[in-house]
């Protein structure tokens, strides 16, 4: 998102609660005149924080006071539903004013979101070719790097001096979202190199830009994925990349700001789904009680469902049972230890795709790592629960001997299949975070009480 507002001098984010309550309890006698002298050195970001604890009328009444470039910087971040709000009771000349310094991404953002009334309302109040431009961005693929870059960026010819370029920059910058990084593009707007504003600045002025600017450019077509995007904005350490299209022509920007909120919704989605969740886009206490029941009761349903597979297991060896009562106990402890150790490994595994350190051709590294670490880790345990369970517990020595030897194989093949199943369900296309700590736990549990029962046939020779 296109954000360059900086702290102010009494900024809520540096813990001014009293200042908040000064500045509600002002609203709250309408004295909007002395709010307006309060509120105009604050970060946007604060501001936008204490519009969501207004009424509505008097937060329209506060925006409608603000400056027109602070009321776009407020808007872009106050939540979705009072955005529409905001939209659906301002005049069209108020709307226009908001967009017209609100940045372009922000707007993309913004649209992307709204029902199609809204949309309608707001493209009535731009111009044609904003419009026309609109249009295109809303028409990317979602997600792809056409639908979050900004068209805001510094565009540089090669044969300028470097003096040319600063007062190029000086002259076009000021709306631009980012003026670190320029961009060099030919008459066809064909991008041919990079150079930052730095080395514009410490080199002499007669210098021409051709032969200072980076060449070997890094650049995303406008329909790469944002996972690809978020891969290089880190293996690079870039502040902002360029976007083209099929012709490699320069047709936008994406910025570090818009990886960081990627980045923050990717792990969003990937703890819920972990956490055998359908991934929701609202706030947790902005979301409607019934959706967030939605969301989970599917995954509960089918492991609930797939949980039947270990009672039917526990009815086959129901003899077993019967015969050495004592085996039952030992069930709980075997089952939470394979869960666990699948998800220990499951966690890494999945962590290391969604950042790229491990990728789906290191499947025979991570079998050979996790039978490693499962073998040092069975070891630990078993003898651990040896001593517990037959020197503490008094227990059969048969029994024991097949419990340690269940509790073995058990961690080795919850570590095993906690590292391969998400990878296998990235080569499939499917997302890693699914094979996460409940189904991992499912499928562990079936093994675990097939392995221990056929041990104890085995050894009790039952």
């Amino acid at each position: 998102m296109g954000h360059n507002y900086q702290s102010g001098s009494v900024a809520l984010s540096k813990g001014s609660y009293k200042m908040k309550e000064m500045i509600l309890n002002l609203i709250e006698k309408g004295k909007y005149a002395d709010v307006r002298k309060e509120i105009v050195d604050m970060n946007v970001v604060d501001i936008a924080q204490l519009f969501e604890e207004l009424d509505k009328q008097k937060l329209l009444v506060v925006l409608r006071i603000l400056p027109k470039d602070m009321a776009s910087g407020v808007f872009s971040y106050i939540p979705n539903e009072l955005q529409k709000y905001i939209i659906e009771s301002i005049t069209d000349k108020e709307i226009k004013n908001i967009f017209d310094k609100l940045f372009f991404d922000d707007t993309i953002d913004f649209l992307e979101e709204m029902p199609s009334n809204i949309v309608k309302k707001v493209l009535k109040n731009t111009d044609e070719d904003t419009r026309i431009l609109i249009n295109q961005f809303l028409n990317y693929p979602e997600n792809s790097a056409g639908s979050i870059m900004t068209i805001e960026f510094v565009d540089l010819k090669k044969e300028m001096t470097v003096k040319q370029a600063i007062q190029h920059i000086k002259e076009t910058g000021v709306d631009k979202e980012t003026i670190y990084t320029c961009y060099v593009i030919d008459n066809n707007r064909k991008l041919e190199g990079v150079i930052s504003t730095r080395k514009l600045i410490l080199s002499e002025d007669t210098t021409i830009v051709r032969d200072i600017m980076e060449k070997d450019v890094v650049y995303i077509n406008t329909y790469d994925d944002r996972e690809k995007i978020t891969s290089l904005f880190k293996k690079y350490d870039f502040l902002s990349m360029p976007v083209v299209d099929s012709e490699c022509r320069l047709v936008g920007i994406v910025t570090v700001d818009d990886i960081v909120d990627i980045i923050d919704q990717e792990n969003t989605e990937d703890f819920q789904k972990m956490a055998a969740m359908q991934p929701s886009e609202k706030e947790y206490l902005k979301t409607n009680t019934m959706v967030l029941a939605k969301h989970r009761i599917i995954w509960l349903l089918i492991l609930m469902i797939s949980a039947t597979f270990t009672g039917n297991i526990i009815r086959k060896f129901d003899e077993v049972l019967q015969s050495f009562v004592v085996l039952a106990s030992f069930i709980p402890m075997l089952m939470d230890t394979g869960g666990n150790a699948g998800s220990q490994s499951s966690t890494l595994i999945i962590r290391g795709l969604a950042i790229g350190k491990i990728r789906p051709k290191d499947v025979f590294k991570v079998l050979w790592k996790e039978l490693q670490v499962s073998c040092l880790v069975g070891i630990a345990l078993t003898v651990v629960n040896f001593v517990r369970i037959y020197y503490f517990g008094k227990t059969d020595l048969l029994i024991s001997v097949t419990v340690c030897i269940t509790l073995f194989f058990t961690v080795m093949l919850a570590k095993i299949a906690g590292g391969i199943l998400p990878i296998i369900a990235k080569i499939f296309k499917i997302d890693p975070a699914i094979m996460a700590s409940p189904l991992i736990t499912t499928i562990v549990d079936a093994l675990t009480l097939i392995l221990y029962f056929s041990t104890a046939t085995w050894l009790l020779s039952i």
